[in-house]
């Protein structure tokens, strides 16, 4: 099959369509082969044809649409795989285990809920400081920054909605 440059965004889509319909099945099967497994090889030939799409005008017609095709399947699949591999997913994947809701375990969470009960019964400013410290986990320099407070009146204020919640609330 030769390919002819195409002109427009629309010649190009139907150039890919053919490309799709003759050789999607071995680009499919190639990407099986590498990434050995069925659902993953279906994703990486929707990628390996998103990319043809996207970078057309690479193709040179100095080899087949296959073989170019091939070549960006086996590439694709091969960094997906080397990706996978790489040290910072296991790290985080470790650390995502190790977490558990809302970053900071169920004891954040519960305060969180706390926090949120309590915050009707305080005015705007006292509100905003106990968001900003409880929630959103600021330093109390932090909120008085953004507030445009001293720390000493933030502390008072924080010091002033934990006495609502309980020890659970206490300012560090």
């Amino acid at each position: 099959m030769k390919v002819v440059p195409p002109r427009t965004p629309e010649d190009r889509r139907a150039v890919l369509r053919d490309l799709y319909v003759k050789y999607g099945g071995s680009v499919r099967e190639r990407c099986r082969y590498l990434l050995k497994d069925a659902s993953r090889a279906e994703d990486a030939m929707q990628d390996v044809f998103a990319r043809a799409l996207v970078h057309g005008d690479s193709f040179r017609a100095e080899a087949s649409p296959l073989t170019w095709l091939m070549k960006i399947a086996t590439h694709h699949c091969l960094n997906q795989l080397r990706s996978e591999g790489a040290a910072w997913r296991r790290w985080f994947a470790r650390d995502e285990a190790a977490r558990s809701e809302g970053h900071g375990g169920a004891e954040a969470m519960e305060t969180r809920d706390l926090v949120r009960k309590l915050l009707a019964r305080v005015d705007a400013e006292t509100q905003a400081a106990a968001i900003h410290y409880h929630v959103d986990g600021m330093t109390l320099e932090e909120v008085a920054a953004v507030l445009g407070r001293s720390v000493p009146t933030v502390r008072k204020r924080l010091e002033a909605f934990a006495e609502l919640g309980g020890e659970e609330l206490n300012v560090r």
